[in-house]
């Protein structure tokens, strides 16, 4: 299987600007291409993965990928899906998201070897060029009726839309051209929402080469959820590639709880297992749903993709803690992760405590009479013990490294107390 039937077998394709002439430069030729992120945060999220995990599968089969960090793009916004203006931000906030955000770039792409890819910050030729030479040398080239037929333009009109954001879309059609012309760059990808600043870049480039210049677009669908919901957002927020936002277990806990209508064309966009891989999991949502082995495939590869290994590990070792009541085998690090949003009690007391009065004390039995029959019918857990004594002292060895005790009320109510 050719890589264009590769990805037209997973959906990833959604608009080509010349079908037959990207299959025919393919054919013949390694060639280079890229892809853009604008550092509007300090952190990817998921919703960025796609165009750059599509990039990675044309440095699989020997092209070499260019990874843009718009640090130039990014003090200007994208009009592209917005209703309104963006707020600027200061050079220095995209400064430093560019430097977050090529660390995560690093672990998706190979930099080593032939094809190995190239990273690049537009900021490097635009933010030098001044207003005279931007209007001379590119503005005099794309036509403003071309640019209010644009989609992410003309849908601006009515609310309002600045000649900065204006003018974006030359911003990465210059991109487009400088990538062209020093790294022979012949295609860019992007979401769906990228096609008019895609074809922008190809008229200019049309227009300011003279050798017959030929150069193409794709881009990849939006990713949905079946049940109409938007991917990549959970009730705490966007799920993001920086583990200090997004723990490496909460990232494979999203993509473990993914429903089974979405899980194969999930496995399809986003991971490498192959068509014969994807296809036996996909006939085991069919056969035997309860066992999810979709779904555990699905978040141990990404959460390795983006985490690596060890992280991996712990995802999972909180996970089955968490599933089995096994949670005294967890680490301080672990129980971070694992219990971020369960209601907790801080506990600012080195003193001991009666496990009656911190059930009450911490809220997790309304009353003593109610804290007592709870511990007398076996219901309440300490770090995965059941304690049935009405007496029973909270001391330092009920300390999980000197820091937190978990408490567990019935089958699934996890509470969190804090030293």
């Amino acid at each position: 299987m050719s890589l264009l039937e590769d990805l037209q077998w997973r959906g990833i394709i959604y608009q080509q600007t010349d079908e037959e002439g990207i299959k025919e430069v393919l054919d013949k030729e390694k060639i280079s291409l890229y892809c853009g992120v604008d550092p509007t945060a300090d952190s990817m999220h998921i919703g960025h993965l796609l165009p750059f995990l599509t990039l990675r599968r044309f440095q699989q089969e020997g092209h070499r990928p260019i990874v843009l960090v718009g640090g130039a793009t990014g003090l200007i916004g994208d009009p592209s899906g917005k209703k309104e203006e963006r707020k600027l931000q200061t050079l220095d906030t995209v400064n430093y998201n560019v430097s977050c955000i090529k660390n995560q770039l690093e672990h998706i792409f190979n930099f080593e070897g032939e094809n190995g890819a190239i990273m690049v910050n537009n900021y490097d030729w635009d933010g030098t060029m001044d207003l005279v030479t931007f209007l001379r040398d590119y503005g005099k080239y794309i036509g403003v009726n071309y640019m209010l037929a644009k989609d992410t333009v003309a849908s601006r009109l009515e609310t309002g839309i600045s000649f900065t954001e204006f003018t974006y879309t030359i911003l990465q059609a210059i991109d487009f051209y400088h990538l062209y012309q020093n790294h022979n760059c012949k295609m860019q990808i992007g979401g769906s929402d990228q096609w008019g600043n895609i074809t922008t870049g190809l008229e200019l480039i049309r227009k300011m080469t003279s050798d017959g210049a030929k150069a193409f677009g794709l881009t990849i669908p939006l990713v949905t959820k079946a049940d109409g919901t938007k991917f990549g957002k959970t009730e705490s927020g966007a799920i993001w590639l920086d583990p200090a936002k997004t723990s490496p277990y909460e990232f494979y806990q999203f993509w473990i709880n993914t429903a089974d209508a979405d899980v194969i064309k999930y496995l399809k966009y986003f991971t490498f297992l192959s068509r014969e891989e994807i296809e036996a999991l996909e006939k085991s949502v069919e056969e035997e749903p309860h066992l999810r082995k979709a779904q555990k495939a699905l978040a141990e590869e990404m959460t390795r993709l983006i985490h690596g290994d060890d992280s991996l590990k712990q995802a999972i070792k909180i996970t089955d803690a968490l599933f089995s009541g096994e949670v005294k085998e967890l680490s301080a690090d672990e129980i971070k992760q694992g219990f971020k949003d369960v209601p907790s009690f801080d506990y600012n007391n080195n003193k001991e405590i009666g496990l009656v009065d911190l059930l009450v004390e911490a809220k997790i039995s309304p009353s003593k009479r109610q804290a007592r029959e709870d511990i007398q019918n076996g219901a309440i857990y300490i770090n995965g013990d059941r304690n049935t004594d009405v007496q029973y002292m909270i001391s330092e060895q009920d300390r999980i490294e000197g820091q937190f005790t978990i408490i567990r009320r019935g089958k699934k109510k996890y509470f969190l107390i804090r030293y």
